[in-house]
């Protein structure tokens, strides 16, 4: 995993203490009923659970295709949130299999991808390069929703890590995060969004 900005341990620190405070550590439904994600992860990294995330905020991010992405617009879905930097070697492995999930017709689930480089001019080429077709593309370069250091832009999107990923659940709340290039396509990663599809079924 490569460091974003270099943060200093302190920091990244002091970043993980700031998101336990605003999550506020309460059980979410699932998790006070006793049930548990299935295990999804890599040999370095593992789906880390954050109860109690409040929603995100909505927030209108500048989109690759013209026009703004709103992540509250896909509340009652699961939504992959990637963050990803066209100078991340992970993320080009990671993107094109976010890809084909996006593509592959699941309807309980959307898939963004944001951009954290400052020169939007670099993210055009990259996109097309990788045959990106049918990811939804925004940009952060400024910390709209995303933070490194603690003090910044109050988000349950801290960047502990390039790439990372969050899913949120069908109430538009962080259910966990990835740190590092995951596959997306696997059958552990498609048992991971029966769980949580099965939650949101449960509060309908």
């Amino acid at each position: 995993m490569t460091s974003v900005r270099a943060p200093t341990r302190r920091a990244v620190v002091a970043g993980m203490l700031g998101a336990g405070t605003a999550f506020a550590m309460s059980a979410s439904p699932s998790h006070a009923a006793g049930r548990s994600p299935p295990p999804f992860g890599t040999i370095r990294h593992q789906f880390t659970l954050v109860q109690g995330a409040r929603p995100v905020p909505p927030v209108a991010i500048p989109a690759l295709a013209k026009g703004t992405l709103d992540l509250t617009v896909f509340k009652g879905k699961m939504v992959l949130v990637n963050f990803w930097a066209t100078w991340c070697a992970a993320c080009r492995t990671e993107l094109p299999m976010l890809d084909r999930l996006a593509a592959s017709g699941r309807t309980d689930l959307a898939v963004v991808a944001i951009s954290t480089d400052r020169n939007r001019a670099l993210v055009g080429p990259f996109v097309k390069a990788l045959k990106l077709g049918r990811l939804a593309i925004g940009f952060d370069p400024g910390g709209l929703v995303s933070r490194v250091d603690a003090g910044e832009v109050d988000t349950p999107f801290a960047l502990y890590g390039m790439p990372i990923t969050f899913l949120l659940g069908v109430t538009g709340q962080v259910e966990g995060y990835m740190t590092g290039e995951a596959d997306w396509l696997s059958a552990d990663a498609s048992r991971l969004f029966d769980y949580y599809a099965t939650i949101g079924d449960g509060l309908k």
